[in-house]
């Protein structure tokens, strides 16, 4: 082997210089941007979406969002952008903000105390004032 890169930076520069080649733009692409599109979905398209609109009696909204926040919990909380997002999104679906903090703080027994800071930190940017929720 001529090259020392390993074969996931091969596939990632590779991947890097195609987007580049196919829209000059997103050489400064940013997640952030992305956020900024479509901070938060409405209820209704979550609903539609994620919810129980395909099965009736299925897990709704909140619940789907609750879970996949647990998930990236688990994963290390490693996208700001998917905690912000879901988190932000989870509360336009009917969450409260405790329900929140109690489903981030309960993935530290599997995920850590690391993963459970980040993803509370990450939860707290995209919560805004704690003041905010009387529910």
């Amino acid at each position: 082997m001529s090259d020392p890169q390993n074969p996931f930076e091969a596939m990632m520069a590779q991947a890097q210089d195609m987007a580049k080649a196919l829209n000059p733009a997103l050489e400064s692409f940013s997640p952030k941007g992305f956020e900024a599109l479509w901070p938060t979905m409405p209820k209704e398209a979550m609903e539609m979406m994620f919810g129980n609109a395909v099965n009736k009696d299925g897990l709704d909204a909140k619940t789907r969002l609750l879970i996949t926040l647990a998930g990236l919990t688990m994963q290390g909380a490693q996208s700001d952008t998917a905690v912000r997002q879901t988190v932000r999104h989870a509360i336009e679906a009917g969450a409260r903000k405790q329900e929140i903090v109690e489903t981030i703080g309960q993935m530290s027994v599997f995920a850590g105390i690391p993963a459970m800071t980040r993803a509370l930190d990450l939860a707290k940017e995209a919560m805004g004032d704690p003041e905010d929720d009387k529910a």
